[in-house]
C-alpha cells in the first residue's frame, strides 16, 4: 500500500471514487426494467377510460355478449398499436419497439378479422376510424405540439365503440343506441376539455372558462332530455371541471405541484360515476 511522507494511508482522491449511476440513466437500477416497460405500456394512462367509457356504455345501451370481450381485447391492441407507433415515430433507438409494434398489429388484425368475419356489417366503422387514425398519426410527429384536434380525433375513434359494443350484442336499438353514443361523446369531450385546462392549458384561464361553460351546457341538455341522475352527475362533472384549475393553481404555488397522476385519479372517479348511471338508470324509457 503506498503512503503519504507522513506514512499515513493515502485516500483515494475523488476521481478514483466509484460514483453511483445517475438517476434516469440505463445503468441505474431499475432504469432498464423502466425503459422495457415502456417499450410494451404507454404512458397514457387516460387513454383506458376513453377505451372503457364508450364500450360499456354500448354495452348498457344493448346487453352483454361475449362478442364484447373481442371487441374490448381488440380496442385495447389498437390502442397499444397506435401508441406504440407514435412512441416509435419520436424514439432514437427505433428498433427497440418493432417487437412489441408487431405484436400488438399482429393482434389487432387477428381479432379485427374475427369480428368482421362474425359481424361484416361493422366494417362501416372504418369510414370513421381510419381517418381519424391518420389525423391523430400525423400529429404525432417528431417536433409537433399535440393539439387538441388530435385528442378529438382520438375521442372519435374511441366513440365508434358504442354503436359497435350494442350491434355485436345483437340486441341493437338505433335510437337508444344513438342517445347513450352521445352520452359518451358528452363526457369525452369534457374530459378532454377538463385535462388540458389543468395540464397543457394551464394557466389559461379562457380556456378553463370555455371548459366550464361546456359543462354547464351538458348540465341543461342533460335536465332537458335525460333522466335527473344524469343531470346531477353532469353538475359534479361541472364542479371538478370549475375546482381542478382553482386548485392546480394554488397548488402551483407550494411544494407539492399537482401531476397527471392526480387529474387521473380524478377522471377515473368521474368516468365510474357516468358508466355506473348508465347501467342503473336507463337513459331512453322502456
Amino acid at each position: 500500500m503506498s503512503t503519504t511522507p507522513a506514512g499515513a494511508p493515502r485516500q483515494p482522491t475523488p476521481s478514483a471514487t466509484p460514483r453511483p449511476p445517475a438517476a434516469g440513466s440505463h445503468d441505474a437500477p431499475g432504469s432498464a426494467e423502466r425503459s422495457s416497460r415502456s417499450l410494451w405500456f404507454p404512458h397514457q394512462h387516460g387513454a383506458w377510460a376513453m377505451l372503457a367509457v364508450p364500450l360499456l356504455l354500448g354495452v348498457a345501451a344493448s346487453r352483454p355478449d361475449p362478442w364484447q370481450v373481442v371487441l374490448a381485447a381488440a380496442a385495447v391492441a389498437g390502442y397499444l398499436a397506435s401508441a406504440t407507433w407514435q412512441a416509435w415515430m419520436r424514439a432514437r433507438r427505433r428498433p427497440s419497439y418493432l417487437l412489441s409494434l408487431r405484436v400488438y398489429v399482429g393482434a389487432f388484425a387477428v381479432l379485427a378479422a374475427a369480428l368482421v368475419i362474425g359481424h361484416p356489417p361493422i366494417v362501416v366503422a372504418a369510414v370513421v376510424v381510419v381517418p381519424a387514425a391518420a389525423f391523430a398519426l400525423v400529429g404525432a410527429r417528431p417536433g409537433t405540439r399535440r393539439e387538441i384536434g388530435d385528442t378529438l380525433a382520438q375521442v372519435l375513434e374511441a366513440l365508434v365503440l358504442t354503436p359497435v359494443a350494442a350491434y355485436v350484442s345483437g340486441d341493437f336499438e338505433p335510437a337508444t343506441v344513438a342517445v347513450y353514443t352521445a352520452i359518451s361523446a358528452a363526457y369525452l369531450v369534457a374530459t378532454v376539455l377538463v385535462v388540458r385546462s389543468v395540464l397543457r392549458e394551464r394557466g389559461n384561464v379562457a380556456f378553463a372558462v370555455g371548459s366550464v361553460g361546456y359543462h354547464a351546457a351538458l348540465v341543461v341538455a342533460a335536465a332537458a332530455w335525460l333522466p335527473p341522475a344524469y343531470a346531477v352527475v353532469a353538475a359534479g362533472l361541472t364542479a371538478r371541471a370549475i375546482a381542478l384549475p382553482l386548485v392546480q393553481r394554488r397548488l402551483a404555488r407550494g411544494p407539492r405541484p399537482m401531476r397527471p397522476v392526480h387529474v387521473g385519479a380524478v377522471e377515473a372517479v368521474a368516468a365510474l360515476a357516468v358508466v355506473v348511471v348508465a347501467f342503473v338508470v336507463p337513459a331512453v324509457p322502456t
